[in-house]
């Protein structure tokens, strides 16, 4: 079997009151993941009924790339003083998935 990519989807538990808090947090920070070496895809899923989970889906060329990025740009950007704001989510877990087979449009 051949793996084409990487997807890591972090599943965000964040309360109703928190919501806007957690999207302008991303907003002002969109662009930071996008020149990071093996990094292909992002999304932040807003969730529509049923539960208070966002998920962050990124999509990496291979582990190495994510954790380079983890144990970089991610972590220099989550550490802060004591002025730093609290988490907009009451709780987080990362999923991991090999991506086995994909598909795309077809241009015309």
């Amino acid at each position: 079997m051949v793996i084409m990519s990487i997807v890591k989807i972090n599943v965000l538990t964040v309360p109703a009151e928190q919501r806007e808090v957690l999207e302008k947090r991303f907003a002002s920070r969109a662009h930071a993941v996008e020149n990071s070496d093996g990094f292909e895809w992002f999304e932040l899923l807003r969730p529509v009924e049923g539960t208070d989970n966002y998920l962050v889906y990124t999509r990496w060329r291979d582990e190495e790339s994510f954790q380079a990025w983890m144990e970089g740009p991610m972590k220099a950007a989550h550490q802060g003083g004591n002025d730093r704001p609290k988490p907009a989510a009451s709780g987080s877990t990362v999923w991991t998935f090999d991506v086995v087979q994909q598909a795309k449009p077809k241009t015309a």
